[in-house]
């Protein structure tokens, strides 16, 4: 059984279908990058996972649990095991980048403070980012907010991480950065990672899988070296701007 499945998911806002039948599967360990264009629905997706938004109709599973019809213990549960990088990092500005992280375990867990502190040194150490600790995040750049983000993702030992847009408005080198800690993380502690991203490069560079979203349905997916020599119409369309923009 996958991690993590969509089956024949359909999202309708106010009567205007976002996602329309949308299905793939989710392997566990795997780095799986969803692309597509501004509104193709791709943020939406990952939203599910957490029941931030429940299906017009099909099924989204965890595990095996039906996430949008799970009990209150069962989503609590699932919770429990993704962590959420957001594409602005949502960092509590009066609080220090220690605390931003450690507020998953204050709020969630009955730990004692002085294994929420050493869990929290501990995830600021794989994102490289224990010197930062005592700084708030007004004190400090994009892509440390971004890191910080992704030491509170991971902070309650998650298994799942989802990315959204985890790049965006970043340089190319910080960018670079961010896509070696996503490999990193997946190398040591066996995170399955759901990187939704508007960078087909950078997908192309970290990712097991790569999902075209296309007018709300699953366009193509395939392994990276497959995705751009894909003759699938949208593939080859997105490969070619990708190109242009290198070029």
């Amino acid at each position: 059984m996958s991690l993590v499945e969509f089956e024949n998911v359909t999202k309708e806002f106010d009567g205007e279908k976002v996602l329309d039948g949308l299905s793939f599967k989710v392997e566990k360990g795997e780095i799986f990058c969803i692309v597509g264009q501004s509104g193709a629905g791709k943020s939406v997706t990952l939203k599910h996972l957490v029941r931030l938004f429940v299906p017009t109709s099909g099924r989204v599973l965890v595990d095996g649990v039906d996430v949008a019809r799970a009990s209150e213990r069962e989503l609590w549960r699932t919770r429990g095991r993704i962590g959420y990088l957001f594409q602005s990092a949502a960092l509590l500005a009066w609080m220090t980048v220690a605390d931003n992280v450690a507020l998953p375990l204050r709020e969630n867990t009955a730990l004692d403070d002085a294994e929420i502190e050493k869990r929290t040194a501990s995830a600021l150490a794989e994102v490289e980012l224990s010197h930062a600790a005592g700084k708030y995040p007004p004190e400090i750049s994009g892509g440390m907010q971004k890191r910080a983000g992704l030491a509170r993702a991971i902070v309650r030992e998650s298994d799942i991480v989802l990315y959204d847009e985890p790049t965006s408005g970043l340089d190319p080198v910080t960018s670079v950065t961010i896509h070696r800690l996503i490999r990193k993380l997946n190398r040591t502690r066996g995170i399955t990672s759901i990187v939704v991203t508007h960078d087909l490069a950078g997908a192309i560079a970290i990712a097991d899988r790569i999902l075209l979203i296309k007018d709300g349905k699953a366009a193509v997916c395939l392994p990276p070296a497959q995705f751009l020599e894909s003759e699938n119409p949208a593939a080859k369309e997105i490969v070619a701007a990708m190109k242009g923009d290198i070029g």
